[in-house]
């Protein structure tokens, strides 16, 4: 019997930031529900726009709000595995996560320019 390839195992994310989650993206219904790495995740035209991962949300960017968030202290690149970096996404920081107003523009432009992408 030959060996099974190693399938890294992810922690989950903490109940109250999949909350979160779901009450911010409930305010988001023109995009689609689905999972992504086992995580709660947002995707417009079968393209992944947000996510959960762990203990962080990500969001995916147009290159000058990317940059824009990047600059933003607690902010960081996206990186499911070590020195696996998702070009065009970046992690939020907490202080985002816990203000709507701020949470929700964030979502705001990843939807938008998720939803300029060839759909899937």
């Amino acid at each position: 019997m030959g060996e099974r390839s190693a399938i890294p195992r992810f922690e989950k994310s903490p109940p109250e930031l999949v909350a979160r989650f779901e009450a911010a993206v409930a305010r988001h219904p023109e995009a689609t529900r689905r999972k992504m790495f086992g995580y709660p995740a947002l995707f417009v035209g079968g393209n992944l726009a947000t996510g959960l991962f762990a203990d962080t949300w990500m969001v995916r960017l147009a290159p000058a709000d990317l940059e824009a968030l990047l600059r933003l202290p607690g902010a960081a690149p996206f990186s499911p595995m070590p020195g696996r970096t998702m070009k065009g996404y970046g992690t939020l920081p907490g202080v985002i996560v816990a203000d709507d107003a701020a949470l929700d523009e964030w979502l705001r432009r990843s939807l938008a320019f998720t939803g300029t992408l060839p759909a899937k």
